[in-house]
């Protein structure tokens, strides 16, 4: 019996905001999209053009508040091959939200609060 990674999901509250950041923040582009036929929820799957793992994101037209992250002490990690420029951009966009300088990485936060780690290419 064999496994491999499919997807991520994170839920959001308004869809073409998150959809926006993470092609702005990470390069992530629509994939594929169902609606349901009530139109009560709808999925996006973004993917990164170079492998076959996707982040979902699910959007339910009845959820009106945020979503309790807990403690967020889950995240979703990125390696990036220009760190440097990342980071730029990122502080630019005002979403990082943890610096870790003594393992070279840092974090950056979506617009629901979840956290994405960037790590450079070794």
């Amino acid at each position: 019996m064999n496994f491999k990674f499919n997807h991520y999901n994170f839920n959001v509250l308004d869809l073409d905001k998150s959809i926006k950041f993470y092609e702005e923040a990470l390069g992530l582009k629509e994939v594929s999209r169902k609606v349901s036929d009530s139109g009560d929820f709808i999925l996006v799957y973004l993917g990164d053009g170079s492998s076959d793992f996707q982040l979902e994101l699910t959007w339910l037209r009845d959820w009106d508040r945020s979503y309790n992250l807990g403690d967020n002490e889950f995240h979703l990690a990125f390696v990036t091959d220009d760190y440097e420029n990342a980071y730029k951009k990122h502080k630019e966009m005002g979403c990082i939200c943890y610096e870790n300088p003594a393992m070279g990485i840092y974090f950056i936060n979506d617009p629901d609060g979840y956290w994405l780690e960037i790590i450079p290419k070794k």
